[in-house]
């Protein structure tokens, strides 16, 4: 489960600006499409699907970066596993790292 991930497993990408510019990659590919480009579940697809939750909310603020880890991997709800997508390990890091830059942005905004 997503909370046992986040439990069990760390980050092991450093957060520099190499690995943030992957994750905004990896991103722009693969979730921008639901969760929008600032995180706020207004992706292009939303009016067709339920509006995914924002990614700078209380709830995913204060998951684990394994449980963010988790989600990409296996899915949840209605998100669809994507490590048959982002098949490489390393770039679902990545987008964890971006996802948290995501949050230190909106945080900084108000």
């Amino acid at each position: 489960t997503a909370e046992v991930a986040g439990k069990n497993m760390q980050n092991p990408l450093p957060r520099s600006a190499q690995v943030l510019a992957r994750g905004k990659d990896m991103y722009n590919v693969y979730c921008i499409v639901c969760h929008g480009p600032g995180g706020d579940g207004d992706g292009q697809i939303v009016p067709k699907f339920p509006r995914p939750p924002l990614l700078y909310s209380d709830k995913i603020i204060a998951w684990p970066d394994g449980a963010i880890y988790h989600v990409i991997s296996n899915g949840q709800n209605l998100m669809a596993d994507y490590s048959t997508q982002i098949t490489d390990s390393e770039d679902r890091w990545a987008i964890v790292h971006f996802v948290r830059e995501l949050q230190r942005q909106k945080k900084k905004r108000g």
